[in-house]
């Protein structure tokens, strides 16, 4: 992908161009990975308006740095923030730019301390914004990924049966989209059962799954570098009337969202279009999270689709809709799916990345 980190490099070096500096300092892993391919712990990039970038590593990640981006000046440094600060300064840099939002106090200072007589200005999320719209190489990835996570979720579903334990639960889905080829999981899986699905972020426990049960299962591969992110309530047995009726609403609510998730759709009204049913419905004070965000090289980026979000949707963006009901004390229902929004202005079902059924499955 050689060309097409230049090219992303090319688009950055006209956003610190354009905001008259002479370079910026890319800290953010995730972004350093986007502009250039390298995947390390330890990373850096100075991407000046005009010239070439340095890339910067450890002596740990030299040979993978050669390999990804053979055409980048190389840094070799174990404490790189410093080692840029006096890069800069040696070359007569008058105004860098750095990520104000990832760089520590602590690293600033060490930044500033090297960059004697340099005049440091926040770059802000100008590279997360360059992430958004995603490319077919991206989009391939991030495919990929979500149909791991559906093939082993399709794979486990007849495996799910009271008397086994939501951790037991949550070790088996991550086991078998590593099974299934993930490069990993894409965050720590979430198993919540009977009671503890009203908790939208809980961690599984041992916590036994009884017959009656709702069991929300949140979890994703990542492939690539590209993490999915889905998430499945299913009924151990048949279930209640109040079960199947805030599923229902639910599902509505979401397919709302998906349909109202277009080009040009603004962000705070994509989020109204599940968010109002749900409150049409009674249920307003039991959907309390945003509505979806986007999926790439982090699970959760930009654009966040929450009831205060501003901007709007462009083509090629893949995020999440994912509505929730939790009712403290009895349970709770939340469906993920990935969908990438489409150019043509269709529906966002069209452009639906995870399969597996949205139907309630009664197991």
């Amino acid at each position: 992908m050689s060309d097409t980190h230049a090219a992303r490099r090319d688009r950055a070096q006209q956003r610190v161009a354009a905001l008259d500096a002479d370079a910026a300092l890319i800290t953010h892993l995730p972004n350093v990975r986007y502009l250039t391919g390298l995947d390390s712990s330890n990373a850096a990039l100075l991407v000046p308006a005009t010239g070439g970038c340095v890339l910067g590593t450890d002596s740990r990640y030299t040979l993978a740095a050669q390999r990804d981006s053979p055409e980048l000046e190389l840094l070799t440094e174990r404490f790189l923030v410093p080692a840029f600060g006096a890069l800069v300064a040696e070359r007569g840099y008058s105004r860098l730019l750095f990520e104000a939002q990832h760089m520590t106090v602590a690293s600033h200072q060490k930044l500033a301390a090297e960059a004697d007589g340099v005049e440091l200005a926040p770059f802000g999320r100008e590279i997360e914004e360059l992430r958004i719209v995603k490319d077919d190489g991206e989009l391939a990835l991030l495919g990929a990924a979500c149909r791991i996570s559906s093939e082993a979720l399709e794979q486990l579903l007849p495996t799910i049966r009271p008397g086994i334990t939501e951790r037991q639960l949550a070790t088996a889905v991550e086991r078998r989209m590593v099974d299934l080829r993930a490069d990993g999981i894409a965050f720590d899986t979430i198993v919540a059962s009977g009671p503890n699905g009203a908790l939208p972020h809980y961690r599984p426990g041992e916590r036994v799954l009884a017959r009656g049960d709702l069991v929300t299962i949140d979890f994703g591969a990542t492939s690539g570098g590209y993490h999915a992110d889905m998430t499945r309530t299913v009924s151990l047995g048949e279930p209640a009337q109040w079960q199947r009726e805030i599923y229902d609403l639910v599902a509505r609510a979401q397919q709302a969202g998906i349909d109202a998730a277009r080009p040009g759709a603004g962000l705070g009204d994509v989020d109204a279009a599940a968010r109002d049913l749900i409150g049409e419905a009674g249920y307003g004070g039991h959907f309390k999270h945003g509505l979806g965000h986007g999926v790439g090289l982090e699970v959760h980026e930009a654009p966040m689709i929450g009831y205060g979000s501003e901007g709007r949707l462009a083509a090629r963006v893949p995020v999440t809709i994912e509505p929730g009901l939790y009712l403290p004390g009895r349970g709770g229902v939340r469906i993920e799916d990935v969908i990438v929004v489409n150019g043509d202005g269709s529906s966002g079902t069209a452009g639906l990345l995870t399969t597996t059924t949205r139907e309630l499955l009664a197991l």
